[in-house]
Order: structure tokens, then C-alpha cells, then sequence
């Protein structure tokens, strides 16, 4: 027969592992799924990104990005006889996982006196070289 000691030790024993488990929460998506089998939160900025771009208007204010994107991961400015031009560049394709962004993974998004000008690379080595 167990004495009384031992079931305090067993019960408080218990209650510990209840209390220490009950902090654990098991994060499941809508789909069902654990969060490690969701998109990184990157992963879901870098596809804002590539539809907000490619669904902008021209013309569209450069504020206006920026309030649907945040501030860009580079920036160019410069000026010609025919205006100011802002390049913003913006993540939208990942190519190598060591945790910095470079410039070969953003598309340039160029703004002529703060409007929408052109975005894409090839639009980009026109822009900066006509």
C-alpha cells in the first residue's frame, strides 16, 4: 500500500505536468494544417508583392505603393531634363535561402515625378540606359 508521502509526491508530480502542458498551443491553419506546412511570412510578402505590381495601374501614386507595400528593400533616384525618376526594388522572387535580400530578387518598380512609370527588369535597363 502507498503511503502518504509517496501520493504527494506522485500527485504534485501530476499537477506539474499539467500545469507545464497546459501553456503548449498547437498552431493549425484553416486548411487544417500545422504552420510549418504554411507559407513563411515572407514567402506571403513576396507574393504581395509580385500581384501588387504587376496589377498596378500607370499612374498610380508613389505613395500609394508604398502604403500597400512598406518601404522597398532598395532605392535609386536620379534626375533627367524630363523629370525626377524614384526606382523602388521590391523582393518578388527568392533565389538563394542565406537570409538577405539582394538586388537580383526584387523587381524595380520606376516613378516619373512620383507616378508609375514602368516596372520589370527590362523597362528598368531602358529606363537607365536610353
Amino acid at each position: 500500500m502507498e503511503t502518504m508521502q509517496l501520493k504527494a509526491v506522485k500527485t504534485t508530480v501530476a499537477l506539474s505536468a499539467i500545469l507545464a502542458l497546459s501553456g503548449c498551443v498547437i498552431a493549425v491553419t484553416e486548411s487544417g494544417g500545422s504552420r510549418s506546412e504554411t507559407r513563411s511570412s515572407w514567402q506571403a510578402q513576396q507574393d504581395l508583392n509580385r500581384s501588387t505590381i504587376h496589377s498596378a495601374a500607370l499612374g498610380t501614386s508613389i505613395e500609394d505603393i508604398r502604403g500597400r507595400l512598406g518601404e522597398a528593400d532598395f532605392t535609386e533616384a536620379f534626375a533627367r531634363d524630363d523629370g525626377e525618376y524614384r526606382v523602388l526594388f521590391y523582393r518578388t522572387h527568392h533565389m538563394r535561402s542565406d537570409g538577405k535580400t539582394t538586388r537580383d530578387e526584387t523587381t524595380p518598380i520606376a516613378f516619373r515625378d512620383g507616378a508609375l512609370v514602368g516596372f520589370g527588369e527590362d523597362f528598368y535597363r531602358r529606363l537607365i540606359n536610353p
